[in-house]
């Protein structure tokens, strides 16, 4: 794709310094940009590989705007980040266009399933009986929307989704391939040395404008349903057990677990690879960083952290002996103390 910068600011807004008729033909990084490249400098680390770049047009800050005064062309916008965001919408939205509405030959689409206008129900889906499709929402190939289950305006599939029987996603929604929503909880009872499954009777709903990453796995609630509020976002490979409940914009990066009945607030972020144990509540705007192991409610908004650092393999395990003998360590320091304090007999 080629479009002049013209036509980026026109769309984007921005105030565009320079050549106007400049065409682009790539988005891409400062470094290794060529005369056909739009980048961006949102950090003022990276101001030294401004200098050196080949790229046709930076999109800057205002601070910035003296340092950009002698290249062919610049865009001045109060957030470079999310003016790239943006950029990258606009872009995709022209080389990746929506396939066509309809439902593909070969898709099983229950007579008692409704699909919108304008949406798009791809090779080998198969939507059953009582399910909704919103309008200009796009099934993949080999999805399955189980009966009863309710797909948002606009929510696009990628292929090999599940979605759950009586499962909900709203509108505007992204869905990466081999995601699964609505699963089974994991629960059993044990009784003389087995377990007895408890059949799990919720469903999973999922609000608006909410992106779930490849491979992850929402389940089921066993009574109540596993909510996922407006404008979260999901990477790759998290699990989210049963009864979970997400609040508004929070996100998570890839290989988090949140074990059941778990209650996360609104704009938290949980690093990669933490886990939060079941029947925990963390407060709105809590911070969680990776690979930690949440044990404990956490009621006031901050960072937390929990991560033993790393080491040789022989200075870890002396480490953590030592970590183990730390009650001991502490009734002696004790003792000590009283010792210390107690009158000495004349």
């Amino acid at each position: 794709m080629e479009v002049a910068l013209r036509d980026i600011a026109g769309q984007l807004g921005g105030e565009l310094i320079g050549d106007a008729s400049l065409l682009i033909s790539r988005i891409g990084p400062l470094e290794g940009a060529d005369a056909r490249t739009i980048s961006f400098l949102a950090h003022p680390k990276y101001r030294s590989q401004l200098a050196v770049s080949l790229a046709a047009c930076v999109i800057v800050s205002p601070a910035l705007r003296e340092a950009v005064a002698g290249r062919s062309a610049a865009i001045v916008t109060p957030d470079p980040y999310l003016y790239f965001a943006r950029l990258t919408q606009w872009w995709a939205r022209h080389i990746r266009p929506a396939p066509p509405a309809g439902i593909h030959a070969s898709a099983v689409v229950h007579a008692d399933a409704q699909v919108g206008e304008g949406a798009s129900i791809g090779p080998l889906s198969v939507i059953e009986a009582g399910a909704v499709v919103g309008a200009r929402a796009q099934i993949g190939a080999h999805c399955v929307i189980g009966a009863n289950a309710s797909i948002g305006e606009g929510t696009r599939l990628a292929p090999r989704v599940t979605v759950g029987e009586g499962c909900r996603i709203g509108a505007r929604g992204i869905v990466h391939s081999g995601v699964v929503i609505g699963a089974d909880g994991f629960g059993f009872a044990p009784t003389e040395g087995r377990w007895e499954k408890i059949e799990q009777l919720g469903a999973v709903r999922i609000g608006d404008d909410v992106e779930i990453g490849a491979n992850t796995c929402i389940d089921r609630g066993a009574l109540d349903d596993t909510v996922i509020e407006d404008g979260v976002k999901l990477d790759n490979l998290i699990q989210v057990g049963h009864n979970v409940h997400i609040g508004a914009h929070s996100a998570m990066a890839g290989c988090v677990g949140i074990a059941g009945s778990a209650v996360i607030g609104r704009h938290c972020t949980v690093g990669g690879g933490a886990i939060v144990l079941g029947h925990l509540t963390l407060a709105d705007h809590v911070h969680i960083s990776a690979a930690s192991v949440v044990m404990r409610s956490i009621r006031q908004p901050g960072q937390y952290s929990g991560v033993f650092p790393i080491d040789d393999n022989a200075s870890w395990e002396k480490n953590a002996a030592t970590l183990r003998q730390l009650h001991t360590l502490r009734d002696r320091i004790r003792a000590l103390e009283k010792n210390e304090t107690t009158p000495r007999q004349p």
